[in-house]
């Protein structure tokens, strides 16, 4: 008697339940109108009129992933804000070069696919799209059986922006005594989250369904806050308070990407204190016994982005910003030296 024949199926992939999820797909990834799309979700490749509102525009292009933050999502079986993360640590990213988001793409890696799954990770990339003001013009759900652990996934992002040409920051044009403003975070956003769980979870033994009193929520919630996106303030503040630049605090902290948009020629003065560091990041540094200059290279310690102002532009620019609910501290100043960071 011979074996029954193979099938994709069989060995672990769904051909089936993938096609019943992209009309599904299609409906959360509601394209706004003016975004340029033609055709939406389902076809081989996005369809994209080049924008015509700038005079001469230019492409700014990012991609990034949500990292082991999802280890804590499927540790907690939640999967509806890391899809914001993905927009988030992209988009962000862009912002910098002074570029408006204008589409979105996803990568969901998965071993075995879970529609509910599937369509919570989709749900939170068609809700940080929204945030960000860029369409959702398509991505890739691929089921690779024996790659992942079992319940495991990696969701990984791209984004594309547009920048007037005559509104990208340039360092030539940063000077000694410009000021520094930090952006409030939302909490680590997606970046430290291998040292957040050998700390809280492995040596505090802390449980993530455990309310913790000085976080005001469960440990699990705190580590799931979703990254904030600054789309529409950063792109005002470009527009009507002359920003000079701007840098995203990702992975590596303040140390590493301040410096990223400072020219040879001038060092951040940061000064520690002028901005309150999340309850979050001390239970951290309790737990894993983490020295304080660790802590700096690791953590965004409650800054999203750092923004830097001529000092006569400074008062207005904040004023705005607590307007829109989003705090805003002046942390520091530039002072001629070696590009880097000093911390006063």
């Amino acid at each position: 008697m011979s074996a029954a024949g193979l099938t994709y199926r069989g060995a672990g992939v769904d051909i089936d339940l993938k096609q019943r999820l992209v009309p599904l797909f299609r409906g959360l990834a509601k394209i706004a109108p003016g975004s340029g799309v033609r055709g939406g979700i389902g076809g081989f490749g996005a369809l994209l009129e080049l924008p015509h509102p700038e005079s001469r525009p230019v492409l700014v292009a990012g991609t990034d992933g949500v990292g082991t933050k999802l280890k804590i999502a499927v540790l907690m079986d939640r999967h509806d804000t890391v899809g914001i993360d993905c927009v988030a640590m992209c988009v962000n990213d862009i912002l910098c070069a002074g570029g408006r988001p204008w589409f979105f793409l996803d990568y969901i890696g998965i071993g075995k696919l879970r529609a509910g799954v599937a369509l919570d990770l989709v749900k939170g990339i068609a809700r940080g799209c929204a945030q960000a003001g860029a369409a959702l013009v398509g991505g890739e759900t691929a089921q690779l059986p024996g790659l992942y652990p079992p319940g495991e996934y990696d969701l990984v992002g791209f984004a594309v922006g547009v920048a007037e040409r005559t509104r990208i920051p340039d360092p030539k044009h940063l000077r000694a005594g410009d000021v520094l403003v930090g952006l409030q975070a939302s909490g680590l956003h997606s970046n430290g989250y291998s040292l957040a769980r050998q700390a809280l979870l492995e040596r505090g033994k802390l449980k993530l369904n455990r309310r913790v009193a000085e976080l005001g929520c469960t440990l699990g919630d705190e580590l799931l806050r979703p990254t904030r996106i600054y789309a529409k303030e950063v792109l005002a503040l470009f527009a009507d308070f002359k920003l000079k630049a701007i840098a995203n605090i990702t992975g590596g902290g303040v140390p590493e990407n301040l410096p990223r948009i400072l020219p040879g020629n001038l060092r951040a003065q940061v000064r520690r204190g002028a901005w309150p560091v999340p309850p979050i990041f001390e239970l951290i540094q309790r737990c894993g016994a983490i020295g304080a200059a660790e802590m700096e290279r690791t953590f965004n310690l409650g800054l999203g982005m750092i923004a830097i102002f001529d000092p006569a532009e400074v008062d207005a620019a904040l004023t705005y910003l607590r307007r829109r609910r989003l705090a805003a501290y002046v942390i520091g100043e530039l002072s001629r030296g070696r590009r880097g960071v000093s911390y006063v």
